[in-house]
């Protein structure tokens, strides 16, 4: 059960992120925002990089290849198609965008890693994936008919297969370092990556202190939160239960999402909110709990 409300957590986490890029995204762009992230990260993260600095880049040394593949793909690639992609993209398309995560991750690690599911967390599947669709369309399925796909939307799906494609690809971490070792050392490797996009797209130093400034309260949310607790305890989901079961937690975003509009925002809980609230719970329930006949997992 603890590590349940650790994803829980993680999940509420990147929920808060999402609801914070999308609030401050005219005064901040997705390069700025992804690199001060990041690199905030990185100095919180720095007495652990001194310490263990040797078993740490001995182990991107030696597994330089799929370390430098976690960075891209967990760290500067997925997070800034995640900012770019909420410049344009509306609320109700992201999250059924990122509702199909799941399906991603199961997709991707039947065709990576042969992994075989139940039948039972298939309908779990289902029925979250419903009540997460049932959730952003406010109970009115005739809305799917009108919505419309623009490039943020490609960015958000670009994202999601990015952070599907990193959790599957957990099964080949690297078992010398622990979970707060690993984070380190891809948050380092990112953060190169980052700063050569930030200095390329033409950022500086002066701007920069500006920006963080003007926004150091969601630097320093993000560094803490969706950054080093969330990573830790996705990690931990994927090492303990699998990527499958790991990525069910994805489906409470919009909950969380309604709710953090509720507190912050002034927007009203509505019946459909709660509805959908209950698909996604025993869709959850099905695939985590009331397992049958599940062949093989990712260890």
């Amino acid at each position: 059960m603890k590590l349940y409300i650790l994803l829980m957590s993680c999940v509420l986490f990147w929920s808060g992120n999402f609801v914070i890029a999308r609030f401050i995204h005219d005064d901040i762009s997705p390069i700025e925002l992804v690199f001060f992230r990041w690199f905030g990260t990185l100095v919180a993260l720095s007495p652990l990089l001194f310490i263990h600095r040797k078993k740490i880049f001995t182990s991107i040394k030696n597994h330089f290849l799929i370390m430098m593949t976690f960075s891209l793909l967990g760290i500067s690639g997925y997070n800034s198609f995640v900012y770019l992609g909420l410049q344009t993209t509306t609320a109700t398309n992201a999250l059924l965008i990122n509702s199909s995560m799941p399906i991603m991750i199961i997709f991707l690690a039947a065709i990576i890693l042969k992994q075989k599911i139940s039948f039972m967390q298939m309908i779990g599947i289902g029925l979250s994936t419903l009540g997460v669709i049932f959730l952003v369309l406010q109970g009115d399925f005739t809305q799917i008919g009108s919505m419309s796909f623009n490039v943020g939307d490609i960015w958000i799906i670009i994202a999601g297969l990015s952070w599907a494609l990193y959790s599957v690809l957990m099964k080949f971490k690297p078992k010398d370092l622990h979970a707060l070792e690993f984070l380190t050392a891809v948050v380092f490797l990112g953060s190169i990556v980052l700063l050569g996009i930030y200095l390329f797209s033409g950022y500086g130093f002066s701007s920069g202190v500006a920006v963080v400034s003007n926004n150091y309260w969601v630097i320093i949310y993000m560094v803490i939160f969706p950054s080093i607790l969330s990573y830790i305890f996705w990690h931990k989901g994927i090492h303990e239960i699998g990527a499958d079961k790991t990525g069910q937690f994805t489906h409470l975003m919009p909950i969380f999402g309604s709710i953090l509009a509720f507190v912050f925002l002034n927007e009203t809980l509505e019946l459909f909110h709660f509805m959908g609230m209950v698909l996604i719970g025993f869709g959850i329930y099905l695939s985590l709990f009331l397992k049958k006949k599940t062949i093989k997992k990712i260890q």
